[in-house]
């Protein structure tokens, strides 16, 4: 085992709740109610009523944790697994700038399942959810962008934070986490290849990898040895799934930069590739005073991960896959002035006005970009007017990322309108629940975070 991955295991073993600024203990309060309503918001969408009944089917009729969805309770496994394809969907969820990581979809569901079915307090989940974080993007750095070309990051590196965050809450010493990281690794999976079709593996990818990092940690616990060099060894994650692995990225900065705080909320409700370029496009019209017929062009320079992603979709064929679609994405924000979950419903496939601004939507890349990227996602964009003018437009920190973040009124503004969205909870429900998490630290009784009645 190097000392790179030596140091992460000994500081995830080391580390305790007094340690945590209160920055991050906030932090980590404002992407749980983040998560809660990415999964909240996926209430009867499909493919999740899959995994429920998957769930009901495979699992116990009831058990210690709840299914956020449809308010049933099951084992931690199988509350984890559905708790984790719902959060995935609706593509609320947050991310990680430099590792391409959705830590909460993978993180909160494997952390609050464990923590419900051992009994713990509203501190120790948060503790658990900082190791999780803080291991996931190290690990997601370290495997790079080469990693990200072929690979679905949240699902292959998601499941050994979700392992992680898990161990946490079982209080691992150095020699467990290290076997945890090992048998976590070694079911790490998910390729990009679904893009092309619509398919719903997406939603698998997470369920599998909350789920399996939870089995993990449980097998750990019972004594089940892993790989001890799963990350940097000769057969390991690094030498099969990357070629530009930096292993001083597992130890950088631990205990001195929280990279938890560095994560960005999702504003608009697609591929946070697509982000950057709408809210140029956004800027520039409103600047110039443009609306869509005015436009003839878009010109949008991105980075290679966006083109590796979005130039799978052509011509979306459902409305998840239009969120992967620059040109559905700014075909919204140039006609409706947004593209959130209403708007992709119920016009993105639909409105003729969307499928022909999106045939205006050209990508190319821009070495800017590029080599800004994954630590900056900067938005460039060049609109040629039907009156042969050409603007630009450039946002260098796209609304929701930590130095344009959204505040405790814009995420409760966000929460309520993906409740409100699928109707998950009423209006006094989400109230409740806003309340239980800007109070998560002290919640000695986690049950109440599920507890509160699915309207379905």
């Amino acid at each position: 085992m190097s000392q790179h991955t030596q140091a992460l295991t000994g500081f995830l073993a080391d580390l305790n709740y007094a340690q945590l600024p209160e920055a991050v203990i906030s932090r980590t309060e404002d992407l749980f109610l983040d998560w809660l309503g990415s999964a909240l918001a996926s209430q009867g969408a499909h493919p999740i009523p899959l995994f429920e009944r998957y769930a009901a089917m495979m699992g116990p009729a009831s058990g210690p944790a709840g299914v956020l969805v449809n308010g049933t309770t099951s084992s931690a496994y199988f509350a984890a697994l559905v708790n984790g394809a719902s959060s995935h969907l609706v593509e609320q969820d947050d991310l990680h700038n430099s590792s391409v990581l959705h830590p909460a979809t993978v993180v909160f569901p494997a952390v609050l399942a464990g923590a419900q079915d051992l009994g713990k307090t509203g501190r120790e989940l948060i503790l658990a959810a900082v190791a999780g974080y803080e291991a996931g993007i190290r690990i997601g750095e370290f495997l790079g962008r080469s990693h990200y070309r072929t690979f679905h990051t949240t699902a292959t590196v998601g499941t050994l934070a979700a392992a992680v965050g898990v161990g946490k809450l079982m209080d691992f010493n150095q020699e467990q986490f290290t076997n945890l990281l090992g048998s976590a690794g070694t079911q790490a999976a998910g390729l990009w290849e679904f893009l092309r079709d619509a398919a719903d593996s997406k939603q698998l990818h997470t369920a599998k990898a909350a789920a399996d990092g939870l089995l993990a940690a449980y097998l750990t616990a019972e004594g089940l040895s892993g790989a001890r060099n799963i990350l940097e060894g000769e057969q390991g994650m690094a030498a099969g799934m990357s070629s530009d692995a930096n292993p001083a990225c597992l130890s950088d900065g631990l205990g001195r930069r929280w990279a938890l705080t560095e994560t960005s909320f999702k504003f608009h409700a697609s591929c946070r590739h697509t982000h950057p370029a709408a809210d140029a496009l956004l800027d520039l019209m409103q600047r110039e005073h443009l609306r869509a017929e005015d436009i003839a062009r878009v010109t949008t320079r991105v980075h290679q991960g966006a083109i590796d992603v979005l130039g799978r979709v052509l011509v979306p064929q459902s409305v998840h896959q239009a969120k992967f679609s620059m040109g559905t994405v700014l075909g919204l924000i140039a006609v409706y002035g947004k593209a959130g979950l209403p708007e992709f419903q119920q016009h993105a496939l639909t409105d003729p006005r969307i499928s022909e601004f999106r045939d205006k939507v050209h990508m190319v890349l821009d070495d800017e970009v590029d080599s800004a990227y994954p630590q900056r996602w900067l938005g460039r964009v060049e609109v040629t007017t039907v009156q042969g003018r050409t603007v630009h437009g450039r946002i260098d920190e796209p609304k929701g990322d930590p130095g344009n973040t959204l505040t405790r009124d814009e995420l409760e503004d966000k929460f309520r309108r993906l409740l409100a969205f699928s109707g998950a909870r009423n209006d006094e429900q989400a109230s409740g629940l806003v309340e239980l998490v800007w109070h998560l630290r002290h919640l000695d009784d986690l049950s109440m975070l599920t507890r509160t009645g699915s309207s379905s």
